[in-house]
């Protein structure tokens, strides 16, 4: 396996790569620095907001749906024109937009967060056909968003409790019950991050602090390790032929970063594995 630089650009807290499978295009967020951020045959680019924004679904080769810390809202990507769509906890000057993705039938899902990980502070919504819909309170820190190949499941991690969840999906797209413990890291001191599944179903998980992503079979039967350069991966997206891989540099200190300078950047690794097109959200 070969680890690659993508974009050599340094992320404080890179995350939420989208792959554009119209565009064939990367996206992804700086959320502390308030960025979101591509690549594509012309070079880098990127587009600066008033506030954190950290996840993205594609509506069309034009826009994207972007969540904010205060909402969701439609992003022109040739003007730069944002149109909002619906707060996201806007009176709630704690709180912000992490980990999101467009599930199967075109809704998005987003989790919240406190902007210093206050515990139970955030919570896990579905935005579908114009509602915004609470699905889970007191969360921490809202990672692992994303869904099995046939639609019957949503994956959920809250990074704090280092437990990830599995909901069952009714037709609607909507949960049916209970979440069930999918994989629980308490007793190997694991931190799941962001997450995706692949065309197969295998489960690809960033664990910050590890340097890996590890991927986990349906039944939660660890598979393999993929070793990263970096000790904070953050999101895993498929696209062009592999892995792409935002990366942090948060809370590392200077011997850390000495130890590890790609830590921020945007990797890639070119792999077989086939993964699932992004979903388009439905406005």
């Amino acid at each position: 396996m070969t680890v690659e630089v993508f974009d050599d650009r340094p992320c404080l807290l890179g995350e939420g790569p989208l792959w554009h499978p119209v565009r064939e295009q990367l996206f992804w967020f700086d959320i502390l620095d308030c960025r979101l951020m591509t690549r594509d045959a012309d070079g880098p680019g990127d587009w600066q907001f008033d506030c954190a924004v950290s996840a993205a679904a594609w509506v069309d080769r034009d826009r994207l749906l972007i969540a904010s810390e205060t909402d969701l809202f439609v992003f022109d990507i040739g003007s730069g024109t944002q149109t909002r769509l619906v707060g996201l906890e806007a009176d709630n000057p704690l709180t912000r937009s992490n980990d999101g993705r467009a599930d199967p039938l075109g809704g998005f899902w987003i989790g919240t967060m406190g902007h210093g990980a206050e515990p139970g502070a955030g919570a896990l919504y579905r935005f579908f056909k114009g509602e915004l819909r609470q699905l889970r309170d007191n969360v921490t820190i809202p990672n692992a968003t994303c869904f099995s190949p046939d639609g019957r499941y949503a994956y959920f991690a809250d990074t704090a409790e280092q437990i990830v969840w599995r909901y069952g999906l009714g037709r609607d797209g909507w949960p049916m019950g209970a979440a069930e413990v999918f994989l629980d890291m308490r007793h190997d001191d694991l931190n799941p991050d962001g997450a995706v599944v692949g065309a197969d179903g295998t489960f690809y998980c960033a664990q910050w602090g590890a340097s890996r992503i590890a991927r986990y079979a349906p039944d939660a039967g660890l598979i393999e390790e993929l070793a990263l350069p970096v000790p904070q991966p953050t999101c895993p997206a498929f696209g062009a032929g592999g892995l792409f891989v935002t990366t942090a540099r948060q809370g590392l200190p200077g011997a850390a970063l000495d130890a590890a300078p790609l830590s921020g950047q945007t990797l890639f690794i070119p792999m077989e594995t086939v993964g699932q097109a992004e979903h388009q959200v439905m406005l």
